[in-house]
C-alpha cells in the first residue's frame, strides 16, 4: 500500500527535481554567457575608448599645431613690411597694427630691438600693439621701466637665433594669460637687430582644445614639454582642481602609466574630487613646440550604458527563467520568435531611415541664387528608389570657379550608399587644391578601386566653370550626357571614358566649351530617363528633351520641379525602380555698365611699378576713393603685378604685361595677362607655407596679402594667356 501511494509522489518530485536543475543550469549558463559578453564588450569598448581618445589627441594636436602654424606664417609673412620700416621706428606702429587686423586672432605684437639700435629712442625701445575691447592699443613698453634684455626668453633667442614659443604667463598689461612665438629679425647684412613676437590668448587655445569632445564630461588640456599648464577648459565647466590633478598625474613619474596598443599616447587613472574614475590618454606634439596633449574621459560616460546594459540584461535573464518554468506549448515558443522578428524588422527600419536621412544631409542644402552675386542659379534634387540610394550630386564655389558633379553607383541600396559617400568624400577633398577636371577624375578613380573587391562602379560627370569667363572644363566617367538649355537644347559633346572603380591605369580626357550668358546645364542619371510606367515604357530622353523645350525661361528650380511632376505622372502608379537625380546650373552673367575702362601695358621690369602707381592712382582719383580702401586695393595690385613680373618669364627674357581696369560704379575689376610660362600665382601660398623664410620663393606672400585684400581672386589659362582677375567693391570718399 506505502508503495503504491510512494510512487506517483516519487515521479513527481523526480521531475520538479529535473525540473529545477534544468532551471539551475540554465541560469548558471546565462550568467556564464552573460559574464563573457559584459568581459568581451568591455574588452571591445577599451579599445574603441582607445582609438577615440587617438582620434581626438591626434586631431586636437593638429588643430592646435595648425593654429600656432599660422601664427608663426603669420609673423613670417609680415617680415618683409617690417624689414622695410625699419628705418622709420615710428612707422613700426602702423605695421603691427595691420598684422593685428589681418590676424584677429592674436592677442598681441611687439619688436624688441637689440640694446642702443635707435640712439635716438634710448638704450631699449620696444614698441607694443595689442587688442583692447575691440580696439587696437599701442604703447612703448621699455619707457615703463621694462628692461626685456633681461628676460630669459629674449636671451634664449638671442644665443640660438632661432625662434621659439615661449612656456604661458600673465600679460601685465592686457592682464590674459597666454603664449608668445618670438622670432629674431636680421638686417641686410643678417645682423641680429630685434625680436619680433606675436601674443596668443591661452584663452583661445583651451576654446580651441575644448570644442570637441568624446564624451560630454571630457576635457583636453595643453602642456609645455616640462609639463607646466599652457591651456585648459572653461573653469565654469571643469572645476580647475580637477585639472590641476590631471597635471600632477602627467607629471609623477611615480604612478603607473601604460602605452596604449597602438603606442600613440600614453594612459593613466584617474579620480576627481568627487572620486569618480576617469581615464588620462596624452602625447606629445610631433616637431617643435614640443608640448603636450591630454584627453581626459570619466568611466562612467565610458561604460555607464554598459554596466546598466548588463543590469538589464540580468533582469532579462532573470525573467527568461521565470518564464522558462512556465513554456509548455510551443505556441508560445513561436510567438516569441515572431516578436523578435518584428523587431529586428522595424530595427532595420528605422536603421535604413537614419541611414537615407545621413545620405540626404551630405547633399546641398542651400542653393544659389546667392544675394551677392549675379552669375549662377542653381537647384537639384534626389529621390532614391529605396531608403537609401547611389546617386549623388554636389556643388561648391572656390576662386570664383564652381564644382560640380553627378553620379550614379552600380547596384542600389546600402553598398551603393557607401559607395556614394566614399565618393562624395573624395570629390571635396579632390578638389580643393585641384582645377583641373581630369586630375580630379584620375584622383577619384585611383582611390576607388583600392579594396574595391565588390567591383562597384560609378559614371561620372564632373565640371568646372570659370564664373567671370564662362568657360566650361569638364570629364566625363562612362555618365549620360548633359543637355545645354539655350535658344535650343543639346546634348554637350562629352566623351564617353569608363566609369570609375574599375582599373587604375585609365586616363580620363579633358573637354572645354564657351557658355553663353543664360545658358542652362541640365545633368541627370539615368533614373530618368530609363523611369518606366505600367505598360514597361521607358521615359526616355526624347521626352526629357520635350519638357526642356516647353519653356526655355524657366529657373533651375522650376525646370527640375517640372522634370519631376512630368516623368511621375509619366508613371502614374508604378513604382520606382531607380534613383532619380538631377542637377539644374544657369549661367546667368550679366554686363554691367561701365564707368570707367582703363589699360596699362608695361614691361617686366620692376622699375616700372612707379608707372603702375601712378596709372592705379589716377584711377582712383576719377572715382573718388576712399583714401583707406585706395591705399588697400594698390597694395593688392602692385603685389599681384610684382608676382607677374618674378616669374611670369624666364631670367633674361623681355615680355609685357597688361592691365585692365574696369569698374561699374559698384565693384572695381582689375584683369592682369601676360603671355609668359603657364603660372597659376594662386597656389603659391598653400605650397609654400612648409619652408622656412629662407627657402621660400619671392611672391608668395605677395599673394596671400593679395587675398586678404581683395574680394575674389581668379585665374584662368587663356588663349595661351595667364589671365589673373582680382575684384573689389568700393565705397566712395568718406572725407
Amino acid at each position: 500500500m506505502g508503495c503504491s501511494v510512494g510512487a506517483p509522489h516519487f515521479g513527481m518530485k523526480l521531475k520538479t527535481n529535473t525540473s529545477l536543475t534544468i532551471i539551475i543550469v540554465a541560469a548558471v549558463l546565462l550568467q556564464a554567457i552573460s559574464a563573457v559578453q559584459y568581459y568581451y564588450t568591455r574588452s571591445l569598448l577599451d579599445d574603441e575608448l582607445e582609438k577615440r581618445a587617438e582620434s581626438e589627441l591626434t586631431t586636437t594636436a593638429v588643430i592646435v599645431k595648425n593654429a600656432l602654424n599660422m601664427s608663426e606664417n603669420s609673423l613670417r609673412g609680415h617680415l618683409r613690411d617690417l624689414n622695410r620700416n625699419l628705418a622709420t621706428p615710428d612707422s613700426l606702429d602702423e605695421v603691427m597694427e595691420w598684422v593685428l587686423r589681418s590676424h584677429p586672432n592674436l592677442t598681441g605684437c611687439w619688436v624688441a630691438f637689440v640694446p642702443n639700435y635707435y640712439p635716438e629712442k634710448g638704450r631699449l625701445f620696444e614698441p607694443y600693439s595689442w587688442w583692447e575691447q575691440g580696439e587696437i592699443k599701442n604703447t612703448e613698453i621699455s619707457s615703463i621701466g621694462r628692461d626685456y634684455t633681461k628676460n630669459k626668453y629674449y636671451k634664449a633667442v638671442c644665443e640660438t637665433d632661432a625662434p621659439m614659443w615661449t612656456d604661458a604667463y600673465r600679460d601685465t598689461i592686457s592682464g590674459l594669460n597666454m603664449v608668445t612665438y618670438i622670432l629674431p629679425i636680421h638686417d641686410n647684412e643678417q645682423r641680429l637687430v630685434a625680436l619680433f613676437g606675436l601674443d596668443v590668448s591661452t584663452t583661445m587655445l583651451g576654446d580651441t582644445l575644448n570644442y570637441r569632445h568624446v564624451y560630454p564630461s571630457s576635457f583636453d588640456i595643453l602642456l609645455s614639454k616640462e609639463g607646466e599648464l599652457l591651456a585648459g577648459p572653461d573653469s565654469g565647466l571643469v572645476k580647475p582642481c580637477n585639472v590641476e590633478k590631471v597635471v600632477d598625474i602627467i607629471n609623477d613619474s611615480t604612478i603607473a602609466k601604460t602605452w596604449s596598443k597602438e603606442e600613440k599616447c600614453k594612459i593613466a587613472t584617474f579620480y576627481d574630487d568627487e572620486n569618480e574614475k576617469g581615464y588620462v590618454y596624452y602625447t606629445s606634439f610631433k616637431g617643435t613646440p614640443a608640448w603636450q596633449v591630454a584627453v581626459v574621459c570619466y568611466d562612467k560616460e565610458a561604460f555607464g550604458k554598459l554596466r546598466k546594459m548588463r543590469l538589464f540584461i540580468g533582469l532579462l535573464m532573470l525573467l527568461g527563467l521565470l518564464v522558462l518554468g512556465l513554456i509548455i506549448s510551443r505556441f508560445a515558443k513561436n510567438d516569441r520568435n515572431l516578436q523578435k522578428a518584428k523587431l529586428e524588422q522595424e530595427r532595420i527600419g528605422s536603421e535604413l531611415r537614419i541611414a537615407r536621412n545621413i545620405q540626404m544631409q551630405m547633399l546641398p542644402k542651400t542653393f544659389p541664387p546667392y544675394p551677392e552675386r549675379d552669375d549662377i542659379d542653381i537647384f537639384g534634387s534626389l529621390d532614391p528608389a529605396k531608403e537609401v540610394g547611389g546617386d549623388l550630386f554636389d556643388f561648391f564655389l572656390r576662386n570664383e570657379k564652381l564644382f560640380f558633379c553627378v553620379g550614379d553607383v552600380s547596384g542600389k541600396g546600402v553598398p551603393s550608399a557607401m559607395v556614394m559617400a566614399v565618393v562624395h568624400s573624395l570629390f571635396r577633398s579632390a578638389s580643393v587644391r585641384e582645377t583641373n577636371p581630369s586630375r580630379i577624375m584620375q584622383h577619384l578613380n585611383e582611390m576607388s578601386c583600392e579594396g574595391n573587391e565588390s567591383n562597384m562602379f560609378v559614371t561620372l560627370f564632373l565640371g568646372v566653370l570659370d564664373l567671370p569667363t564662362g568657360r566650361l572644363r569638364y570629364c566625363n566617367a562612362g555618365h549620360d550626357k548633359p543637355l545645354l538649355v539655350g535658344n535650343t537644347v543639346t546634348e554637350l559633346p562629352a566623351k564617353a571614358n569608363l566609369p570609375i572603380g574599375l582599373f587604375t591605369d585609365i586616363r580620363y580626357e579633358i573637354q572645354e566649351c564657351q557658355l553663353e550668358p543664360m545658358t542652362t546645364i541640365f545633368l541627370y542619371t539615368d533614373g530618368l530617363t530609363e523611369a518606366m510606367n505600367n505598360l514597361h515604357k521607358l521615359f526616355g530622353q526624347a521626352r526629357v528633351k520635350e519638357t526642356l523645350n516647353s519653356d526655355k525661361t524657366l529657373t533651375p528650380q522650376a525646370l527640375v520641379e517640372r522634370m519631376n511632376k512630368e516623368v511621375h505622372r509619366f508613371m502614374e502608379d508604378a513604382q520606382q525602380s531607380d534613383d532619380l537625380t538631377m542637377l539644374a546650373i544657369r549661367y546667368t552673367q550679366k554686363q554691367q555698365e561701365e564707368v570707367l575702362s582703363e589699360t596699362l601695358t608695361l614691361k617686366n621690369d620692376p622699375r616700372q611699378i612707379s608707372l603702375l602707381s601712378s596709372f592705379v592712382k589716377d584711377v582712383f582719383g576719377s572715382l573718388d576713393l576712399d583714401p583707406k580702401q585706395a591705399k588697400e586695393i594698390r597694395l593688392g595690385v602692385e603685389e599681384a603685378v610684382v608676382n607677374v613680373i618674378d616669374y611670369a618669364y624666364p631670367a633674361g627674357t623681355e615680355g609685357e604685361i597688361t592691365i585692365h581696369v574696369s569698374s561699374d560704379g559698384r565693384e572695381m575689376k582689375f584683369v592682369i595677362s601676360d603671355a609668359g610660362i603657364p603660372f597659376d600665382p594662386t597656389e603659391i601660398d598653400k605650397a609654400d607655407t612648409t619652408l622656412s623664410v629662407d627657402e621660400r620663393p619671392v611672391g608668395g606672400l605677395g599673394i596671400h596679402l593679395v587675398r586678404q585684400l581683395m574680394d575674389s581672386i581668379n585665374y584662368e589659362r587663356m588663349n595661351g594667356k595667364n589671365v589673373l582677375t582680382l575684384k573689389k567693391k568700393y565705397d566712395g570718399n568718406k572725407n
